[in-house]
Formats: structure tokens, C-alpha cells, sequence
């Protein structure tokens, strides 16, 4: 057993097939097949099982999984830190966001991080909330920035961008002249909502909430999974949302739509910084945090 023979091991598991894995680690399928066999010859056991189209870990696959994604992660970060000890900083940064910072804030942050350290290759993950903290846990990325404050012991976040949510309406609605609507007035409206695991949509409701409402009576008939599809959905006159004005800046530039007050809702909100407390962090890590945090990366991207 190595720790190349792991890698593609492991490679199978997250694809869940082994033709994908070997066009992932760029390796013919029969050596792919032929390390897997050497790895459950050396066990003596089945580690993988062919479900037909799809390929699962037999549980004694899962517990070789979790160890493999341990000791690659360890791989990694030896690497880095020695490259980091000697001048070179090297290697590979896994990131996630949820949906605004997937798409607005960590494509601003990884061009001129990439400027100052181009050695480094970054994956960016995007999923809602939820999705990118389970993946932090699981260590299959190291650091995500998202929308909603989590509530979690295995999970640690910081504040890093603030946010400003409004009430989007096409420019031809008749609240679009104004400036802002009074709370009690969202419920006249057919909302469009998020998928629960939503960052954004977790935080609206609870400051409906807050605010004395009950959002469980907001006329929310149609839900869209991601924020690029709300868009569409206010600009063909679906129903109207809440979202960040980041998301869509450039629509109301173009006068397409219009971005109103909530007065008595507090939406004001944060994006941020998260990570496993459990988890020691690689010094790439590290140095993208740092970087990051300087005001001049955050002023750009509010």
C-alpha cells in the first residue's frame, strides 16, 4: 500500500465510478482497476462495490476512505509547509463559497492572490451554505465563505464582507418608484424563496422573525435553487425576493430592476470566513486568510 495507490482509491470513491476517476487522475482504466485489486489483496477484503453504472465504498471501503483522506491531506500540507520553509510557496488551495461568494467575492480575491503567488493552484467549490460546511468537515475543501452564521461546535467562522440585502422588484412593478416598502407589505406579494440549506433565504426568515412576523406566512409558492435563477425569475415577473445588491448590481444599472428598503427588517448581514476548528490548516491556507483579511480586498468586494 502507498500513498499514490490511496489517492486513486480515493479518486473512485468521490467519482463513484471508476471510468471517471481515471479521467480524473489521468490514468488508463485497467491500472486504475489494477491498483484498487492490489489495494484489497493487501486488506483482504472488497473495498469497492459496482452497483451497476455507480461505485460505492463496502464499509470497510468508508473506514479506508476517511483514513486515506487523512493521510493525503497530511501529504499535502508536509509538502506545502517545506515549500513554505524554503522560499517556494507551492501547492494546492481548495476553497467553497455559497452562492454570492462562489460567484461575486472569491473570484475578485483569487486574481490578484494568484498575482502574488502563482505557484498556487486553487479549486473553488461552489454549493449552498450548508453543502460547503459539510465538505469543510470532511475535509474535502480547507476554508469557505458563506452567508449565514453556523451553529455548529466542529465549525469556526469569522466576519469578512458586509452584506446589504434589499427587496428586488422589476422596474415595472408598483412598488418601484419607492424607495422602501413597510414589512407588513411583503406578504401581499408572491415570494420567490431558496432552497432551505440557503444561506441567504435562513437569513431573511429569521429576521422576519425577529421583526415580529411570521414568515411561515409569506407566500412562498415557488422556490429556485440558486440566486442567477431568482433573477430571472423577478425579471419575467415570477414573484419578487429578497437577495444581496451584489448579486444584482449590474441589472439595476441597466434600470431591469429596481432594489428597495424593508423598513422594520433588519438585512444587514455578514459573509463569513469558515473553517474546522478540528483541522489543522496548510500554510497556503493560511497565507489566502491573511491576504484575505487585508481591507483593501474587502472594501473591493462590498
Amino acid at each position: 500500500m502507498d500513498l499514490w495507490q490511496l489517492h486513486i482509491f480515493v479518486s473512485v470513491v468521490e467519482n463513484k465510478s471508476f471510468s471517471k476517476a481515471s479521467c480524473a487522475i489521468n490514468l488508463s482504466q485497467p491500472t486504475v482497476s489494477s491498483h484498487i485489486k492490489e489495494l484489497e489483496d493487501h486488506f483482504k477484503c472488497r473495498l469497492l462495490d459496482r452497483l451497476g453504472k455507480i461505485t460505492e465504498p463496502t464499509k470497510a471501503g468508508e473506514i479506508l476512505y476517511q483514513y486515506s483522506k487523512k493521510l493525503l491531506t497530511l501529504r499535502d500540507q508536509s509538502e506545502a509547509a517545506m515549500n513554505d520553509f524554503l522560499g517556494r510557496t507551492k501547492g494546492n488551495l481548495f476553497i467553497g463559497g455559497s452562492t454570492i461568494p462562489s460567484c461575486y467575492i472569491i473570484p475578485r480575491l483569487i486574481g490578484p492572490f494568484s498575482k502574488q503567488f502563482p505557484d498556487i493552484s486553487i479549486e473553488l467549490t461552489a454549493g449552498d451554505t450548508m453543502e460547503i460546511v459539510q465538505k469543510i468537515k470532511k475535509g474535502s475543501i480547507e476554508i469557505g465563505i458563506v452567508g449565514a452564521k453556523i451553529d455548529d461546535p466542529q465549525i469556526k467562522q469569522e466576519k469578512l464582507v458586509a452584506d446589504e440585502m434589499k427587496l428586488i422588484v422589476p422596474y415595472n412593478h408598483k412598488w418601484a418608484d419607492q424607495t422602501f416598502v413597510d414589512c407588513s407589505n411583503l406578504f401581499e406579494e408572491r415570494f420567490i424563496a431558496r432552497e432551505k440549506g440557503s444561506g441567504t433565504w435562513q437569513s431573511i426568515l429569521k429576521s422576519m422573525d425577529e421583526a415580529g412576523l411570521n414568515s411561515k406566512k409569506l407566500n412562498t409558492s415557488i422556490t429556485m435553487g440558486n440566486t442567477v435563477s431568482v433573477i430571472q425569475g423577478i425579471l419575467n415577473h415570477v414573484g419578487i425576493s429578497i437577495l444581496s445588491t451584489i448579486a444584482v448590481q449590474d441589472d439595476i444599472n441597466k434600470g431591469r430592476l429596481k432594489a428597495l428598503s424593508v423598513k422594520g427588517l433588519d438585512l444587514d448581514r455578514f459573509f463569513y470566513l469558515t473553517l474546522s476548528k478540528k483541522r489543522t490548516l496548510s500554510p497556503i491556507c493560511n497565507k489566502f486568510i491573511e491576504f484575505a483579511r487585508q481591507p483593501l480586498h474587502t472594501d473591493e468586494t462590498a
